[in-house]
């Protein structure tokens, strides 16, 4: 049965702190996000955790030294660090202190969240709520995220895969509006308005290739957001 992990992000910048919490929430995971080394340390002390996510450069702790400290209480809880140094000796030192993986910002959010997952299964050995977030059944159709084909009555359809991503985003929060912002930092990573406009070629794209299924519908809730309706 499909397990939901806790993970323990500590991320000082706000911005991306937020965002990839954001994603790995959507993602089936459970995340404590803190803001630098101390209090994470503290967040690790008063919960139990399955993977920790630890940027190198934190105020009053960095992370290098906090994973120093959690390994004193946890040999075996998995690590992954991020950071903007792209030196070999970081990624050595990282390594050395049982570091599972290393990620040098600036990183695409998609292959963050394929690293979590590599690394929770290699460890774990066991499947997780996100092997789940990639095949969907809604309405009268079907989406195979992992292979980005859409299949309504037998007939499917290939996706790009940013019109995999946007699809994915809505289906994972059917029936709910998905905040437009929140679709351009998770899937294009920035905002603004050429990216907003290039959204809107990609929902009308994707309302054109659920038209063969009634039972779904992409509404545009204004000045929010979209969202996916689904009669089951």
């Amino acid at each position: 049965m499909p397990v939901k992990y806790n993970l323990l992000l500590v991320e000082d910048d706000e911005h991306l702190g937020f965002m990839l919490k954001d994603n790995l929430e959507m993602a089936g995971y459970n995340v404590r996000l803190s803001r630098d080394g101390e209090k994470g340390l503290t967040a690790f002390h008063n919960d139990n955790y399955h993977l920790c996510i630890l940027d190198v450069m934190l105020p009053l702790k960095d992370g290098f030294s906090l994973a120093q400290d959690l390994r004193r209480y946890n040999q075996k809880i998995p690590i992954i660090f991020l950071t903007a140094k792209n030196q070999k000796e970081d990624r050595i030192k990282g390594f050395k202190l049982g570091g599972d993986d290393y990620i040098t910002k600036p990183f695409s959010l998609e292959e963050f969240l394929l690293r979590v997952e590599a690394v929770l299964k290699r460890v774990y050995d066991r499947p997780t709520l996100a092997d789940q977030k990639h095949h969907f059944s809604m309405g009268k159709s079907s989406f195979d995220y992992s292979n980005q084909m859409l299949t309504i009555h037998g007939k499917s359809t290939p996706l790009t895969n940013k019109e995999a991503q946007l699809l994915r985003m809505l289906v994972m929060n059917k029936n709910q509006v998905v905040e437009r912002d929140v679709i351009m930092k998770a899937i294009w990573e920035d905002e603004g308005f050429f990216v907003a406009r290039s959204m809107d070629v990609f929902i009308s794209k994707l309302r054109k290739y659920l038209i063969g299924d009634p039972s779904l519908k992409i509404s545009n809730i204004h000045g929010v957001g979209y969202r996916l309706d689904v009669v089951d």
